[in-house]
């Protein structure tokens, strides 16, 4: 004979995770922080329904309370905060320092007659007059607005998201690996809208009568080079360039930060928004200089392959290797250095101090990674 067994009782809805049934007995169901998210989301007591013998009703899971403020405080509205005040900073940063870039680019692309910073600045105004040393301006303010939006807004996504995936311990733990990984993901995604703006600031710098406009500048090189070749052939360089840059400017900033933190004896909530800001712009410091070195050889060969002609006929790696080839490893590692360290190191220190400005004015709460053992208030 056939033995019908009892069916069992399921635990209610909910009690089970993400609003699925469970196929084991409420006697055997174990709370879990995904269903106290779920009840504090709906207001009722978390666990009304009592596992006999394993809690009282009035149980509350160690994670929900942080994982409910966590979700509360950075959804959508946050992200597009965080773009916003990444586009900000980027365009104002970007395009107050188009005279140091105009110089320094000079100084890649004919390093003969231009052969340091303050020469450089004179024979530009004594040749070109001063109006030359906003040449590109305008695709230097609208490119970087872009590129800072998709750069630092990913950068929150992502190190978001990767905080939401694992322990708190964790994400502490792996802290710089997050750092590294979101903002590698965030400068590939961001350069992808940079690379035709910047094509265009380098082909205006290089060439000042091309065209009296960005518009003008891009319908033109559309036309004579199409435009892959026109506005891509320098995506290898700039990705070269940019992502090691970025990694290394959010990576060594946030490491920076803390050492700062840990100086003073403060936290970032323990802190004054004006002592916040004042870390952002020393840590940006120590970030950018150390970001310009590490992606300065990038940076010159992308100087060099959006001058018309450069490193000859072929495809872009071939006119890649004639161009390191002409120019030499010690060259592309030093012409031009010292402006670009001067400029990076001013250009991120700005950059993270009007984030945090602009961030603050939105409403928005800045995202800490936080050691886990101490008080969130410490």
């Amino acid at each position: 004979a056939v033995r019908i067994l009892p069916k069992p009782t399921f635990a209610s809805q909910e009690e089970t995770m993400h609003g699925f049934k469970s196929y084991f007995p409420s006697s055997l169901y174990t709370p879990t922080a995904a269903s106290a998210v779920a009840d504090a989301k709906r207001g009722a007591a978390p666990f009304a329904a009592p596992v006999a013998g394993f809690a009282p009703s009035n149980f509350q899971h160690p994670a929900a309370g942080f994982m409910a403020a966590s979700s509360q405080e950075y959804g959508i509205d946050y992200f597009l905060k965080g773009a916003l005040a990444g586009g900000i900073c980027c365009s104002v940063t970007h395009g107050a320092l188009t005279p140091v870039d105009v110089v320094k680019t000079r100084m890649q692309l004919d390093p003969s007659k231009y052969t340091g910073m303050v020469s450089g600045f004179n024979k530009v105004i004594a040749e070109e007059g001063a109006g030359a040393l906003l040449t590109g301006l305008g695709p230097t303010a609208f490119g970087y607005f872009v590129q800072g939006w998709f750069k630092f807004g990913g950068v929150e996504y992502f190190k978001i998201q990767a905080h939401n995936s694992m322990t708190p311990q964790q994400t502490w733990d792996n802290r710089n690996s997050i750092y590294l990984g979101a903002s590698a993901a965030a400068e590939f995604i961001a350069d992808i809208f940079l690379c035709p703006l910047e094509a265009t600031r380098i082909r205006l710098v290089s060439n000042p009568t091309y065209a009296s406009s960005m518009m003008g500048a891009m319908s033109k090189m559309a036309g004579e080079e199409g435009v892959i070749g026109a506005f891509y052939s320098g995506f290898g360089p700039i990705l070269a360039k940019q992502v090691p840059y970025t990694m290394a400017k959010f990576a060594v900033q946030g490491i920076a930060a803390e050492r700062i933190y840990e100086s003073i004896g403060k936290t970032p909530k323990t802190c004054s928004q004006g002592e916040n800001i004042s870390v952002s712009l020393a840590s940006g410091v120590v970030a950018g200089v150390t970001a310009a070195i590490i992606s300065h050889p990038a940076d010159t060969l992308l100087s060099k392959i959006n001058k018309k002609g450069a490193g000859g006929a072929g495809g872009m790696l071939s006119r890649l290797g004639n161009i390191a080839a002409e120019t030499g490893m010690w060259k592309l590692c030093t012409q031009g250095l010292a402006a670009r360290c001067v400029m990076i190191g001013t250009l991120t220190a700005g950059q993270f101090g009007i984030f945090d400005i602009v961030m603050n004015a939105v409403g928005a709460s800045k995202f800490h990674f936080h050691d886990p053992s101490k008080p969130a208030d410490h």
